[in-house]
């Protein structure tokens, strides 16, 4: 088995029992909040990793330029996730959500342009599986008589799409820089979050009460989300971007089933049909290496 596909599965697990907790526990908490959470989370995981795994500094002068595009990356994740909630607010949850889904096509896209990578092609015609099963599993039916309140939610998603490729095509290219390093990288995933969803949480999610029981039931979920960006971060130094990233990005695949499972709810065929889409995708994709 290809060493960046444990991680990549892990995250892929993560993600998606994660994102089932957030709507079994957490279905009052405003985004601001939820950034305050997830930054705190962050904050613990990344940096007992580091504690355990690190080998140098993560400021040094012979790393510069991984810790600058390290640092872009996550700046860039950071604001990819603001701009997505704000499409929330602005817009219906099926069509932003269903955007969101897509990033790791242009993920793909940017690595061949920049990266280099290149895939079999049947390994890319399992990544269009992955990406379609993903895009169907992410739509939802509209709420009744819920419509947008202005078309600012079409840009910004669309915004929030392309930066969140950018940032995942970035996170690759520190790795081919001297002196990449992982752990230090987890560094810089909290530094980039703190800076800007961080930034946001203080400014906004201070608003209204708070208590304890509130951010004991915050924390799995977004410390399952954290974990899952450890576990891509750990997978993309090992392996290929252009696979990095749909297959961990498949998780609505596993919070369907943890919504089945767990929340009993109802699957539809059009959701098997995706799941079943993500299955054989994720089997072609895996198949061969990188070119």
């Amino acid at each position: 088995m290809a060493l960046w596909l444990i991680p990549t599965l892990t995250s892929l697990l993560l993600y998606g029992i994660g994102q089932g907790l957030v709507k079994k526990s957490i279905s009052d908490v405003p985004p601001a909040r939820f950034c305050l959470y997830f930054v705190a989370a962050k904050t613990v995981l990344n940096l007992s990793c580091y504690a355990f795994l690190h080998r140098a500094p993560v400021f040094r002068p012979e790393a510069a330029a991984f810790t600058a595009i390290g640092v872009l990356a996550y700046l860039l994740d950071g604001a990819g996730w603001l701009l997505y909630f704000q499409a929330i607010v602005h817009g219906p949850i099926a069509i932003v959500g269903t955007l969101s889904a897509a990033y790791p096509a242009l993920t793909i896209l940017f690595a061949r342009l920049t990266l280099g990578e290149r895939l079999a092609p049947l390994q890319y015609a399992g990544v269009a599986l992955v990406i379609g099963g993903c895009i169907g599993l992410s739509q939802a039916p509209s709420e009744p008589g819920s419509r947008p309140t202005d078309r600012r939610w079409i840009p910004l998603s669309f915004v929030a799409l392309l930066v969140w490729g950018c940032s995942s095509t970035l996170v690759k290219k520190a790795y081919q820089m001297p002196g990449a390093d992982e752990a230090n990288l987890l560094v810089l995933n909290v530094l980039g979050a703190a800076a800007t969803l961080g930034t946001y949480g203080l400014m906004e999610g201070r608003r209204g009460r708070h208590d304890r029981r509130e951010w004991l039931r915050s924390f799995v979920p977004m410390g399952m989300l954290a974990g899952g960006d450890i576990g891509f971060i750990i997978a993309t130094r090992y392996g290929p971007v252009s696979l990095t990233t749909p297959l961990s990005g498949a998780y609505p695949l596993v919070t369907v089933l943890f919504a089945r499972w767990v929340l009993h709810e109802r699957i539809t065929r059009s959701q098997a049909s995706c799941i079943a889409a993500i299955l054989v995708g994720m089997a072609l994709s895996t198949a061969t290496g990188a070119q």
